[in-house]
Formats: structure tokens, sequence, C-alpha cells
């Protein structure tokens, strides 16, 4: 319940203050290739069910047609507004509306397209039983999970094999450990770590 408060309050209060900053890159996406503001892809969610996910547009429209994974910092497919949404995670603030509708938390699991989430195992799903959320631990370990992608000869072998396990063990520690305070000291750390502190 105070978790859910605190997404409501703090969603309602991100949207409010960021209007202006939202018209001014929505404005910056639009002048930079055709194409609409907001990227919108289905993920999973608690209890298995499939929510939109927004983001803010950093690619060519149609890329990803090409491909679900952004491969390093210099995927072609990433537009020049993109480049700098993405460095600094700007493009994953229109999830304050994911937030606010209840799809997701500040805090939880990340939530995965369906074609990965039908290769987890049983004790992988439980990650599930929570609302995904905007950060987390694995979040936090894998802030540069494009550039490690791009060091490898076969990016979506890397992905299944090495990094969807990793993250998933991170998620269920989180799940285990989830507390108001376990959630603020990741809050903490994320923007730290985006900041470059």
């Amino acid at each position: 319940m105070v978790k859910r408060i605190f997404d409501l309050f703090f969603s309602v209060l991100g949207l409010v203050f960021l209007a202006p900053f939202f018209i001014i890159i929505s404005i910056l996406i639009v002048f930079d290739s055709k194409g609409g503001v907001f990227f919108r892809q289905k993920r999973v969610g608690k209890d298995n069910v499939d929510f939109l996910m927004y983001k803010f547009r950093t690619m060519y429209t149609g890329s990803d047609k090409n491909g679900l994974l952004t491969i390093g910092n210099k995927d072609n497919r990433i537009t020049k507004t993109g480049y700098l949404l993405r460095k600094y995670k700007i493009d994953e603030l229109p999830q304050l509306f994911n937030i606010l509708t209840g799809d997701m938390s500040f805090v939880g699991p990340r939530p995965e397209v369906r074609k990965y989430v039908n290769m987890y195992d049983k004790d992988q799903l439980i990650i599930l039983s929570v609302r995904p959320g905007l950060t987390d631990y694995s979040s936090l370990d894998f802030i540069n999970e494009s550039e490690i992608l791009s060091q490898s000869t076969h990016p979506e072998e890397t992905y299944i094999n090495v990094i969807i396990p990793a993250k998933l063990e991170l998620c269920k520690k989180y799940i285990k450990e989830m507390s108001f305070k376990t959630d603020v000291k990741i809050l903490i750390k994320t923007i730290l770590k985006i900041i470059g502190i």
C-alpha cells in the first residue's frame, strides 16, 4: 500500500514538474526524424499480463522490425536526439504514465517482451508476481547492456544465454529483499549512476 501511494504521488509530481521538459524533448524528436514522439511496445507485466510500455522514440520509425535488441551506442537505427536521450535514460521518463496507471512501479523487475518471457523456466516466472519497475538491481548492474552486446559476435545468443539469466537472478534477489527502504536505496543508486557519481 505504501509502495503504491509512493508511486502515485511521485508519478503525478514528476509528470507535472517535467511537463515543460517533455514538450521540449517532443519538439526535438519531431524535428530530428519522421515519426511520433512516443515508442510503444508490448511488455509482460504482473501476473503474466501484457501491457503497453511507453518511451520517447529514440530510433527511426520501424527500426524495431530489424531486431528487438539495441547493439551498442552506435546502433545506426538510433537518431541523433535518441543518442542523448538514451545516454541519460531520459527516453524512459514516459514510463511515469505506466506507473500512474499501475502497470509499473518505480522499482521492480524490468519488464521484458513476450518473446523472451516465454523462455523463462518455472523458477524464473516468480518475477511476474510483482509489478515491473523503472529500475532495479539488474538495471544498475546492466546499465551498459547495449555496450556488452556490441562486443558479442552473436548478440541475441549472449542476451538469452548470459544476460537474461543474470538479470533474473538479480530480480529474484530484489523480490526477496523487497521493502520501502530497499526501493529508496535503489532509486538513489540509479540516479547517482545516471549522472555519473
